[in-house]
């Protein structure tokens, strides 16, 4: 039996730390002239992903700076914890423009917008794109955020019921002109038949739309759908509507328990399993030889500091770990907020974490699994990965940027392709086409 192929995918942010609280600290990060705010920067990492035939670059966002940490911006100004942050959407088309298959995706909350404005955005980017366009729906879970826009955070039941009708709403518009609406008759004359352009009438709990969208159909009818659901409700949210889900697991077996988890949710929802790829989020570190591969990724963890762990994940938590012990254990905290914690991050001898150790691994990889070694040993350990999982494939999170992607490029694709494990041409020019 044929292996089967895994799916790829690149993480990016448009700001100067990604996963890694080290990456804009890091010596080749210094060494090749890193400027994160130039977009050339990120035509050229499209460039080389498409190179590598990856299914998509994607760009993860928020829309605040932390202060949870101590109730001051100061940390996370001073260690550059997911801040700054460009809006990353007008890259998406100043990238397309540079490249021809790979898909570009980005994140846009629905907590803050209407749903006629995401919808005609998203329909004109996949447009720009010529159908590679992917839009990773998220509601806004921190404070700090839902205070920009002058609102109260809610929880998670609310956040999804809105988040729901919101989708609901988007799809119709995106569907309220049909295929062949377009006419472009010029000597009838007639540019659209008005009967094949529909309003959409919506009227729900949260939402009003009269439609239609003043946007013709796009290539893929709307963008692909990324989600990142690890809630129940957020796993029924993806279940419903994803084409690609991002899924931080540092451990292969907790892989398989969310990969079965989110993949047996479709069937409820009339969908099959390969209709959403689960990307796993990894972090590789290559060298020449096991040692050398095993000096940069002490080289990298090094960076990180404590203080700079807790600023990064007091603000993913929302809740302020400046409070707690930083010797004590992590595991015998009992709020609620840490209590995914408990598995995520752990020793290899077994012995528990202190929060501080907890935190300073969160800011090396914010629990993506470090993939250490050789281009022939990191492929082993994502194949054996991938086996015990069941599938689908990765979301790709570098250690210095430029230069760890083109590494991971020039000297990891070839060796799994020669496995069999990845793609040697692309099938299709749409997103669509790389997902099946």
């Amino acid at each position: 039996m044929a292996a089967k192929q895994m799916h790829l995918a690149q993480f990016l942010v448009h700001g100067p730390t990604y996963h890694s609280q080290a990456m804009w600290r890091h010596p080749e990060t210094a060494a090749r002239n890193y400027d994160w705010s130039r977009p050339d920067l990120y035509q050229h990492i499209a460039q080389v992903c498409e190179r590598g035939l990856f299914d998509m670059v994607f760009f993860a966002d928020l829309n605040n700076i932390s202060d949870t940490y101590r109730g001051s911006l100061e940390p996370a100004l001073r260690y550059a914890a997911q801040a700054p942050e460009h809006d990353p959407l007008p890259l998406l088309s100043f990238i397309a423009a540079a490249t021809s298959h790979i898909g570009l995706g980005a994140t846009l909350s629905v907590s803050h917008h209407q749903p006629f404005y995401a919808a005609r955005l998203w329909a004109t980017l996949d447009h720009l794109t010529r159908g590679r366009a992917a839009w990773n729906v998220v509601t806004s879970l921190n404070h700090n955020q839902a205070a920009n826009y002058g609102e109260e955070r809610q929880d998670a039941d609310a956040r999804y019921e809105r988040a729901e009708e919101f989708m609901e709403v988007c799809q119709k518009l995106w569907r309220s002109w049909e295929e062949d609406a377009v006419v472009m008759d010029r000597q009838a004359p007639i540019f659209a038949d008005a009967a094949k352009v529909h309003r959409i009438e919506h009227v729900g709990k949260y939402f009003k739309s009269r439609g239609p969208l003043n946007v013709v159909r796009s290539p893929q009818c709307g963008p692909a759908i990324l989600q990142a659901g690890t809630s129940p409700k957020g796993m029924d949210f993806a279940a419903r509507h994803a084409d690609g889900i991002f899924a931080i697991q540092p451990r292969a077996e907790d892989a398989a328990k969310y990969f079965a988890e989110v993949k047996g949710r479709m069937a409820k929802f009339g969908r099959e399993p390969d209709q959403c790829r689960i990307f796993f989020g990894a972090q590789p570190i290559i060298g020449a030889s096991e040692s050398e591969a095993r000096e940069k990724q002490e080289e990298h963890n090094s960076l990180v500091t404590a203080e700079g762990g807790m600023t990064i994940l007091s603000a993913h938590l929302d809740f302020d770990l400046s409070r707690l012990d930083p010797g004590e254990e992590m595991a015998a905290r009992k709020e609620p907020e840490l209590q995914r914690l408990r598995t995520r991050y752990h020793k290899a001898s077994g012995e528990p974490m202190t929060v501080a150790e907890v935190a300073q691994r969160h800011g090396q990889s914010v629990g993506l699994p470090q993939f250490v070694g050789t281009p022939k040993s990191v492929a082993d350990q994502m194949q054996v990965f991938m086996e015990a999982v069941g599938g689908d494939g990765f979301m790709l999170s570098p250690i210095h940027c430029p230069g760890a992607i083109e590494e991971f490029v020039d000297l990891v694709v070839p060796e799994l392709q020669r496995r069999g494990l990845f793609r040697t041409e692309y099938s299709g020019a749409m997103l669509g086409d790389h997902l099946r």
